[in-house]
C-alpha cells in the first residue's frame, strides 16, 4: 500500500534512549489512529497508527494502516497504482475480502485471510494493490519495516506463507512473523520480528511468553481488550516497552476479539520516512524521488495494471531533518 497523503510528512527515528527497563508488567501506552483516505471520489479511508509524533516505530515496524469492514460497493474498494518502496519491506494481512498483488519483480498474487503476503523494497521496487471484484467486505492490515542500514540496499524480493493456527487458552494464534506460543515463521526478515493474529473468545484472557529485549505494540481489531491491565478498544494500538517476559491480555467484550500482535528489538538506527520511501538522510529521499519521476531502471515495471502508475508528491521547501522518536 502507498502513503496517499498528498503533503507527506517527514519521519524520523534515533536510538532508544529509555531508562532502565522495568521486570514487571510493562507501562502500556495507547496510540489513537488517525482516519487517512486512500483517495478517489469515493476514498477508502484508512485508520493509522505508526507513525505518529509520539512514537515512531514498534521494533522495526515503521507504519501500520487498518482498514474496514470496508463495504466495497459503496466505497470502490482499493485500487492502489503502481508506486515505489525503498528501504523497507510491506507486510499485507487480510481478515475479509482478497487484494490482487502485482510487483516489478514479476510477482503475481493474492491476498487472502489468513496468508502472509511480504515484499522487499530495498534499492528499490514498484507494486500496485487492487481488490478482486469477487471483494465484497475488504479488512485488514498493511504494515511496513525499516530495513537496517546493511541491508537498506538489498535486492527486491516477494515472500508468501500460509501459518498454521496455534491454540493457546482458548485463543487462535497464527504467527505470521517470527515466533509466539511454539509457533515459527519460516519468512525471512533482517531483523527479528513478532507479527501474530490472535483470536480470544468471550470474556478470556491469555499470557503470553515474549521475549524480553523486545517492544511490543497491540493492534485491536474487534473487541475490548486490556494489554497487561490498560483497556484498548477497536483500531487503538497499545505500547509495551521491553523488559517484561510475559503479555497479559483480556477480552472483555461479549464477542470474540480480534487482534494483530507486533513486536521487535528496538530499532537503533535513525531513519527518515517520507511517502513510499525510507533513508538515512534527505538526500536519499531527493534521490528515490527523481529516480521514480525519470522512471529510472531502479524500481522496474509493473505489468498488468490497467492505468498510470501514482506521482510522487512534491518535496517540502526545506530539508528532510531527523524529528526524534517521540517520548
Amino acid at each position: 500500500m502507498s502513503d496517499t497523503e498528498t503533503e507527506p510528512h517527514a519521519t524520523s527515528h534515533g536510538a532508544p534512549t529509555d531508562g532502565a527497563r522495568p521486570s514487571v508488567a510493562p507501562r502500556v501506552e495507547v496510540l489513537a489512529p488517525r482516519d487517512v483516505p486512500l483517495g478517489g471520489p469515493r476514498a477508502m479511508t484508512v485508520r493509522r497508527t505508526l507513525p505518529q509524533r509520539s512514537r515512531t516505530l514498534i521494533g522495526a515496524w515503521c507504519f501500520a494502516d487498518h482498514y474496514g469492514p470496508d463495504d466495497v460497493a459503496r466505497t470502490g474498494g482499493m485500487d492502489v497504482a503502481p508506486h515505489p518502496h525503498t528501504g523497507l519491506q510491506t507486510v499485507s494481512w487480510l481478515f475479509s475480502g482478497e487484494i490482487e498483488h502485482r510487483d516489478s519483480l514479476g510477482s503475481h498474487a493474492f491476498v487472502r485471510p489468513g496468508e502472509l503476503n511480504l515484499m522487499t523494497g530495498g534499492h528499490g521496487i514498484a507494486h500496485s494493490e487492487v481488490s478482486t471484484p469477487d471483494t465484497t467486505v475488504l479488512h485488514g492490515v498493511q504494515l511496513w519495516v525499516a530495513l537496517p542500514e546493511a541491508h537498506r540496499g538489498t535486492a527486491r524480493d516477494f515472500q508468501h506463507h500460509v501459518p498454521e493456527p496455534v491454540a493457546l487458552g482458548g485463543a487462535e494464534i497464527r504467527v505470521f512473523l517470527g515466533s509466539l506460543a511454539g509457533a515459527v515463521s519460516p519468512v525471512r526478515t533482517f531483523t527479528p520480528l513478532l507479527g501474530a493474529e490472535i483470536l480470544m473468545p468471550p470474556r478470556s484472557s491469555l499470557t503470553l511468553d515474549v521475549d524480553p529485549g523486545f517492544e511490543h505494540g497491540l493492534l485491536v481489531d474487534r473487541g475490548d481488550v486490556r494489554l497487561a491491565g490498560t483497556l484498548l478498544r477497536p483500531a487503538e494500538l497499545g505500547y509495551a516497552r521491553p523488559g517484561a517476559e510475559t503479555l497479559s491480555l483480556a477480552n472483555e467484550s461479549d464477542g470474540t476479539a480480534r487482534t494483530v500482535l507486533l513486536g521487535g528489538p528496538p530499532f537503533e538506527e535513525e531513519i527518515v520516512m517520507w511517502w513510499n520511501f525510507i533513508g538515512r538522510a534527505h538526500d536519499d529521499i531527493a534521490r528515490a524521488r527523481a529516480d521514480w519521476a525519470a522512471g529510472a531502471a531502479r524500481f522496474g515495471e509493473v505489468l498488468g495494471y490497467d492505468g498510470d502508475r501514482l506521482p510522487a508528491p512534491e518535496l517540502p521547501h526545506v530539508p528532510l531533518k531527523p524529528r526524534g522518536r517521540g517520548r
